[in-house]
């Protein structure tokens, strides 16, 4: 019995300690399988990497996200400051403005939007206020008069990164002024 245990406990500290060398769960492990020549080595290993891929999933410590949920992300977060999101954003792709899309800079950092608004508000203290159709909501930081034509309203926006982490904003293709991101 004393034998037994000696064992039972050698085997658990065993697979407690392979447990604990296991690489993450990641596709490099399963495009890594790619590599071996002989069909036998490359089936267990496609079978171990993608059921620890699997498993991490249905952990919660993986997910898979696409491309376009992450340009709607970030998209949505235009004007806030969120640190971690450039690790998840388009130059991780291999994206770029030379790729056709004029609304990124060469890292892939999204530099322009363009959204239809929904209201604009004019404050003789704070100028304009204005809503966009996605929800978010910008203040005008600078003194410029603004015109446009309340009777026909505002179309869209165009907001783009300037100097200094500030931001332009042009209404219907109009002069540009200053604003900052409320919501």
């Amino acid at each position: 019995m004393h034998r037994t245990l000696m064992l039972c406990a050698v085997i658990g500290l065993s697979l407690q300690a392979f447990a604990d060398t296991s690489e993450p769960a990641s596709t490099d492990a399963v495009y890594a399988c790619a590599a071996l020549e002989a069909d036998t080595e490359r089936l267990a290993c496609y079978d171990a990497a993608v059921g620890r891929l699997k498993a991490a999933e249905e952990a919660g410590e993986v997910t898979t996200v696409t491309k376009t949920e992450i340009e709607k992300v970030e998209r949505e977060a235009f004007g806030f400051s969120m640190p971690s999101l450039p690790t998840l954003t388009m130059p991780k792709f291999g994206r770029s403005a030379s790729d056709g899309d004029s609304d990124r800079s060469a890292e892939g950092e999204l530099q322009t939007i363009t959204a239809a608004v929904t209201n604009v508000s004019v404050s003789k203290i704070n100028g304009l206020r204005v809503t966009l159709e996605n929800g978010q909501i910008w203040q005008q930081t600078d003194s410029r008069k603004i015109y446009y034509s309340k009777k026909k309203g505002v179309k869209d926006a165009e907001v783009r990164r300037a100097a200094m982490g500030s931001f332009m904003m042009k209404l219907d293709g109009g002069s540009a002024f200053r604003v900052k991101r409320l919501k």
